[in-house]
């Protein structure tokens, strides 16, 4: 058979293949970018055209390409640059980093009717393009986006940093229209699917149902429609989460990356990238500006913007002249000895709940405000425990306890495994197991019996399991349905609720202590958010902000107590400077999953030893690598795989990490066991 040769990456655990390209086929549909059908083993894969070869390899007999595959539309050269070099740095296979480009269902005929809120709707009459920036908002739009013949927007990595309620998103609004005037597009990524709906319908006011939207919420049909929608130009702006990233705009004008810092704009599983530095690499190949907003930015990304790499923009006061919120610390170490001495509470009030906190709720429903408490925590309590003998019920599958729910209901939140929770100790016989801990579900409780009146609402993934429950709940509480919302960090990101003046954080200790180089920067991110949620739509007072801790001296409280950011990212950055963590270094992670701890065990040991003889080849302290453990993850066992894994610590911005561990991958092949899964997590921000 004659033909061409060709490198094309198949959608499966390899590197590009070389296949025959018969003479037969159309040569419209044979190039770089384009997508076929190929034989691998006996099975029929996509696979993604990179280039011709002059020569196959030696002694290997090439099988033919099967067919064209008509409803994947050839991919630009720049996403097919991009797509390599997110294939490459993450440590990933190229033809499957391709697969997570196309829709998941064919083109098919005409539009299908779509549930609520999943293409969004045309807004005729409705749409308002008025604009009210403020001098220091339209210094910045000017300086992202000038207007003249010769100002031709070029590739920049803005970083907006402006408090809670600044109006950021004005900014990226005007921006936006100054795009899509010129015939461009423009692609919005926001973190979590909760901010989509309020989102959405700010950009609908200004753009009409020249909007998009790609989400995990939507059904495959949905997802499919909008994708073509924005790869055939037909809608000019696409709103999305981490995944939109993925959709090949063909006339990129613009890139926004909403509340930047969210740790949920890096994937995971899989290939595990981060939407935002993929963003920035999509948009320096495009030569186009990209805007990083945030109330918080990541230690990364502010190291960048004051070191000269992003250039930074500040709006340090809120929008239409509103106050920050005041924020109140309430030590709980306080309230604890208090009720020791006084005995038993007679007033019914919860161990949970200060004085403070019950009196600040009861004003606010006073004048018909609303109040929102916060904890990152499900269920009724986190665990339960036997007084008798101290067993605590764990998930058989996962290396956790089990969480009480409702009165009886275990569950693990990790493979959701239920059981009953028993009468007695299921170890000892004897003892009453007894709740321990503090869950979203038993702050709803004690609040229904605290405050009978009012209408309560609580978000959490318990609740809000659909994109229907999420927009019911949004609409309710814009329509001062909902008296007091109860909520985990799904209310804690961007809404924007014009009733909610008062804001309680629980417990603000949940999020200092995990074993994460990270936790201090998280704690104060979300305490940060939270506060902002509190009187953004109040003129004549600041909203009122309560913090609930056992540990009030810790950094995180102090600086969110001052409205400080800068302060805080000063004091983490000196802290990290000296261990060589990001952004003063860079880290990385390989991680194992198996049936067998043994065997997960022993690949992680053959893994470091290889990376260790890797490491002593490399010479300058400038691409230093510190080889960390193995060790077992410390959530050691999940969904019945055993964990572990090894920790990369480099010195400096010229690190050789990546390179290092596709060295590694392309290096396992018969040296560990094909039932331990490998997986290289490149710039790590999840290390549980």
């Amino acid at each position: 058979m004659s033909g061409e040769i060709w490198s094309i990456a198949v959608d499966a655990p390899l590197g590009p293949l070389h296949y025959l390209v018969p003479d037969g086929f159309d040569r419209s549909v044979v190039g770089p970018g384009h997508s076929v059908l190929v034989p691998l083993g006996k099975r029929k894969v996509a696979g993604l055209m990179l280039r011709k070869e002059p020569n196959a390899p030696e002694g290997v007999k090439l099988k033919a390409a099967l067919q064209p595959i008509p409803e994947r539309p050839p991919l630009s050269a720049t996403y097919l640059q991009w797509l390599e070099w997110v294939s490459r740095y993450y440590v990933y296979p190229l033809g499957q980093t391709a697969d997570l480009i196309f829709p998941p269902l064919p083109k098919g005929g005409g539009r299908r009717k779509s549930k609520k809120g999943a293409v969004v709707k045309p807004s005729t009459g409705q749409t308002d393009h008025s604009v009210n920036l403020t001098e220091t908002q339209q210094a910045i739009v000017e300086t992202i986006s000038p207007v003249g013949a010769q100002d031709k927007p070029e590739f920049q990595t803005h970083l907006l940093f402006g408090v809670t309620g600044s109006g950021k998103t004005e900014v990226y609004m005007e921006l936006i229209a100054r795009v899509t005037a010129a015939g461009k597009q423009a692609l919005v990524l926001v973190p979590e699917i909760a901010l989509t709906p309020q989102l959405i319908e700010r950009f609908a006011r200004r753009f009409g149902d020249d909007i998009a939207v790609i989400h995990s919420h939507l059904t495959p049909r949905e997802k499919t429609d909008n994708w073509w929608a924005a790869v055939n130009g037909e809608k000019s702006v696409l709103i999305g989460a981490r995944s939109a990233l993925f959709c090949p705009l063909p006339r990129l004008g613009i890139i926004v990356i909403d509340e930047e810092h969210e740790s949920s704009f890096k994937q995971d599983e899989s290939l595990r990238y981060h939407a935002r530095d993929s963003a920035v690499m999509l948009a320096k190949l495009n030569q186009i500006p990209i805007v990083l907003g945030s109330a918080t930015p990541s230690m990364e990304s502010w190291h960048n913007a004051t070191s000269g790499r992003y250039r930074l923009h500040r709006l340090p006061q809120r929008a239409k002249a509103t106050q920050l919120p005041s924020v109140e610390v309430i030590d709980m170490r306080a309230t604890r000895d208090r009720d020791r001495q006084l005995g038993s509470r007679e007033d019914g009030r919860p161990f949970w709940a200060s004085q403070q906190l019950l009196t600040a709720i009861s004003e606010t429903l006073e004048r018909k405000e609303q109040a929102a408490l916060f904890l990152n925590r499900r269920g009724i309590a986190q665990s339960v425990v036997c007084p008798v003998c101290g067993h605590s019920p764990d998930c058989p599958n996962c290396a956790v306890a089990l969480t009480l729910h409702g009165r009886s209901d275990l569950i693990c939140h990790y493979c959701d495994y239920h059981e009953s929770l028993r009468e007695h100790c299921s170890k000892c016989h004897d003892g009453e197991p007894k709740p321990l801990g503090l869950g979203t579900e038993l702050i709803e409780r004690d609040l229904t019996r605290l405050f009978p009146e009012a209408r309560l609402l609580r978000m959490d993934r318990d609740e809000i399991q659909t994109r229907e429950d999420l927009e019911h709940a949004i609409s309710a509480i814009e329509n001062r349905e909902i008296d007091i919302l109860v909520g985990t960090q799904m209310i804690a990101k961007g809404l924007d609720f014009p009733g909610l003046t008062t804001v309680g954080m629980v417990m603000a200790d949940v999020a200092f202590n995990l074993p994460d180089f990270r936790a201090s920067e998280r704690a104060f991110q979300l305490l940060t958010q939270v506060a902002g949620r509190a009187g953004r739509h109040l003129h004549d007072r600041a909203g009122r902000v309560l913090l609930q801790t056992y540990n009030p001296d810790h950094p995180s409280i102090r600086f969110t107590l001052a409205h400080d950011y800068e302060g805080f990212a000063a004091y983490e950055l000196e802290f990290r400077k000296p261990l060589d963590y990001p952004p003063a270094g860079r880290v990385a992670a390989i991680k194992f999953m198996g049936p067998s701890h043994d065997e997960t065990e022993h690949a992680a040991f053959t893994v470091a030893q290889m990376a260790r003889k890797m490491v002593a080849s490399l010479e300058g302290k400038e691409t230093e690598v510190f080889v960390l453990g193995p060790a077992p993850a410390p959530l050691a066992k999940l969904r019945n795989q055993y964990r572990f894994q090894i920790l990369l610590k480099s010195h400096g911005p010229g690190s050789p990490i990546s390179s290092l561990c596709r060295t590694l991958s392309e290096s396992l092949a018969h040296r560990i066991s094909p039932k331990v899964k490998v997986g290289f997590d490149i710039d790590a921000l999840h290390l549980l």
